[in-house]
């Protein structure tokens, strides 16, 4: 509990005049600064709300120097590299929307840009049946960004922590009904998810400017994410509010902690193509280390922004021998995903993410995974939000007995949940908030789980920068 406590301890004691700030959602989130005055809302100007200082109140958004945007219900068109927000950046060097809603915290040093953000979640798990457990859980990250525009591009360091290996990573991982992947003391987890490792992210990026519609990326990160996926699902705007794993993230982004990343790619105002060589093994139980290896692992990804409240992506990757308990198989993976985002009313926001994954492992038959999930902050106080999964997940995944190992089982998730965002406290926005879902398994999995629709939920508070809605 001593990473959290200290955790809490800097939100707490960041100066209460830091500039809230568009969040990034690096993981695996990023996020910007920008210039005070110009947070709109459908195109007029807002008044900052009674639950926020005066002059404080900024918009997401973030730009290079002389380029710093802000959450709009137009924003601005990026017509330049130098006019792409670095909020549209989120987990590694994936893209999501440049319309984001505020959750930053900001300073100016001399010319670099310096930004804080990260959300905290502790509460009671509870999920039922046979395979189910109930555990106290704090799950969550923190991130340092530095940024600086230069004459001929803009310079990007990152560095993110989560305390997930001190307080979600008894036995292996919190529990999570029908979660698959990775292991632990030599076993497959199951019904249960990993806790991320302590460095999430170290990464360093520069993007050059040829002219102001064409660019090179450059990303290197001992730990990192290659570009292989959506936005990652602890920094999408559309699961800020649900602390707890999506079912098919092994399908989708788990790529998201890779030890040793290399990344290059071309870059326009609205479009960028990426290549990744790196590392393809899973981390391991050990969750406070490095844990590199020589890069055996591939894949490509094109990104487009076609307005700023749509993301887009697809992308391939082979990971050389992902899993440590089968070092003998490699994986083909495919994604595709769409984000929208727009303001909700006077103070609100919606966020909306699409995925598909589909793995092929070694000698195993293709199985898929969907993912549709979406947040409503009603008016910066009340949020519902919801997912809706369906996986397609071996025998061997569920460790299931020897005679079903080869199967795939069609399984599924039902999540809705609500959070109430009370006001600053200084720079932190505290928040409750409940998580109920109901699984749904095949009737050859019933035995296991006792029940065609096994249930879950979580009770939890929510710490995140005091940002505008979030």
């Amino acid at each position: 509990m001593r990473i959290v406590i200290l955790s809490l301890a800097l939100l707490v004691a960041l100066p209460a005049g830091a500039r809230a700030q568009a969040p990034g959602g690096e993981h695996e989130g990023h996020g910007g600064h920008a210039t005070p005055g110009e947070q709109e809302t459908h195109g007029e100007p807002s008044a900052p709300s009674k639950d926020e200082p005066r002059g404080e109140h900024e918009g997401p958004g973030m730009h290079g120097a002389g380029h710093r945007g802000r959450m709009a219900g137009h924003a601005p068109e990026v017509r330049s590299l130098r006019d792409i927000p670095l909020m549209r950046r989120g987990s590694g060097t994936s893209w999501q929307p440049d319309l984001i809603p505020s959750s930053m915290l900001h300073w100016d040093v001399s010319g670099w840009g310096l930004m804080f953000q990260g959300l905290l979640f502790g509460g009671y798990d509870v999920q039922g049946g046979p395979r189910g457990e109930s555990a106290l859980a704090g799950i969550g990250w923190l991130m340092l960004m530095v940024d600086r525009e230069l004459p001929s591009g803009q310079l990007v360091a990152s560095v993110m922590m989560s305390p997930e290996p001190f307080t979600a990573g008894a036995n292996g991982g919190y529990p999570l009904l029908l979660q698959t992947g990775e292991a632990y003391r030599d076993e497959p987890l199951r019904d249960r998810q990993h806790p991320h490792d302590l460095f999430m992210e170290l990464a360093l990026s520069y993007t050059h400017y040829f002219s102001d519609t064409w660019g090179l990326l450059l990303y290197a990160a001992p730990a990192g994410e290659p570009a292989l996926g959506p936005v990652a699902f602890p920094h999408r705007a559309s699961a800020w509010y649900d602390p707890l794993a999506t079912l098919g993230h092994h399908w989708q982004d788990a790529t998201h902690i890779s030890f040793g990343v290399l990344t290059a790619g071309v870059v326009t105002p609205a479009a960028k193509l990426e290549a990744s060589w790196f590392n393809g093994r899973e981390p391991d139980e050990h969750r406070y280390n490095l844990d590199l290896r020589t890069p055996d692992s591939y894949s490509v990804r094109l990104s487009a922004n076609p307005t700023a409240r749509v993301s887009t992506q697809v992308s391939y990757g082979y990971l050389k021998s992902p899993e440590v308990l089968e070092p003998d198989v490699s994986v083909h993976r495919l994604t595709a995903s769409a984000t929208y985002h727009a303001p909700f009313g006077e103070r609100g926001f919606w966020a909306t993410t699409a995925v598909f994954g589909r793995n092929v492992e070694g000698e195993h038959a293709g199985t898929n995974s969907f993912l549709l999930e979406s947040s409503l902050d009603l008016d910066g106080h009340h949020v519902v939000f919801g997912r809706a999964e369906y996986v397609e997940k071996l025998g061997h995944d569920l460790v299931l007995p020897e005679e079903l190992e080869e199967g795939i089982f069609d399984v599924g998730a039902l999540v809705l949940g609500y959070v109430y965002n009370f006001g600053p406290l200084g720079p932190v926005r505290p928040g409750v908030g409940v998580r109920g879902a109901l699984n749904v398994v095949p009737e050859g999995l019933e035995p296991f789980y006792g029940s065609r629709t096994p249930v879950g939920g979580m009770v939890y508070v929510r710490l995140a920068p005091a940002g505008g809605h979030r």
